[in-house]
């Protein structure tokens, strides 16, 4: 891959995702690109640039280059602590908040949700801690990728039986579907917990956000790592914008606000919360 195809790539990659790919990615956007090239009419990774270069790709085909060089690496339960903390520390407070924030459903968003592992990790657990807390509380999961691949694959909500028996047996049981004849070694998510969770395609950093009603929680983990510090910051500023006041945000552990402007307050590692409004 030559030094002026790999920066042109690069350029065009931040320009449309904000995916800040570093001198360190060469040879896995080489890999990747590679694979996408084969489902096109060209032979070589320079033809490929040079198509567009000139604007002749359209723009389903960058979104393509986009999706191709987009890292998804998830599975059930990943940073466990998260969902421990969700189930014994956030969803108890909410519930408890609700009555005079006057909050009519728990919203929660997974805000880069992959192949749909965290967003349904986030439905097991409301759905096993909130009920004997708020039984008459609705509750529902927005999931958003920028990849329309990942997307397709966490609405049908099929993983293999290696993917799911990271989980303890009675949850397999109670949330997933054993598959039998070509199904076989294959888990399906069941419908009722299928129908908590809504997928769409979102860049999170380009246009507004789609949603009318703000959330109580939001996990946006293992995605600022791919961005520069300025565009870290502006996805800050956006997501504390779409948390209620009391809400609280999920990063990755690997990742931290630390040296980021924000208004949030540290309740735990690699979580934030917005602070209450105050009574008047």
């Amino acid at each position: 891959m030559r030094d002026s195809d790999y920066e042109f790539i690069r350029t065009l990659v931040y320009q449309h995702s904000r995916i800040n790919l570093g001198p360190n990615k060469r040879e896995l956007v080489a890999a990747r690109l590679g694979k996408r090239i084969r489902a096109t009419p060209h032979a070589s990774i320079e033809s490929y640039c040079s198509s567009l270069r000139a604007g002749e790709a359209s723009a389903d085909e960058v979104a393509q280059l986009v999706d191709a060089i987009s890292t998804n690496h998830t599975y059930f339960f990943r940073e466990n602590a998260h969902f421990e903390y969700l189930r014994s520390c956030v969803l108890p407070d909410l519930a408890a908040c609700r009555r005079f924030e006057r909050w009519p459903a728990l919203r929660l968003w997974s805000a880069a949700c992959s192949t749909g592992e965290e967003p349904y990790t986030m439905a097991i657990t409301v759905a096993e801690t909130l009920p004997p807390m708020a039984p008459n509380w609705p509750w529902r999961i927005d999931a958003t990728d920028i990849s329309h691949r990942v997307l397709e694959h966490a609405r049908n909500g099929i993983y293999s039986d290696d993917a799911v028996n990271r989980m303890p047996a009675e949850l397999i049981r109670r949330y997933f579907l054993q598959g039998f004849g070509p199904q076989a070694g294959r888990r399906r998510v069941k419908p009722s917990l299928q129908e908590r969770v809504e997928f769409t395609h979102l860049n999170l950093i380009d246009g507004a956000f789609p949603f009318v009603e703000q959330f109580q929680v939001i996990f946006c983990r293992n995605v600022m790592i791919y961005f520069d510090r300025p565009t870290q910051e502006c996805l800050v500023e956006r997501l504390t914008a779409q948390l209620v006041p009391g809400g609280y945000l999920f990063v990755g552990h690997s990742e931290s606000l630390t040296g980021i402007h924000h208004a949030l307050q540290t309740v735990a590692p690699a979580v934030y919360r917005r602070a209450l409004a105050a009574k008047p």
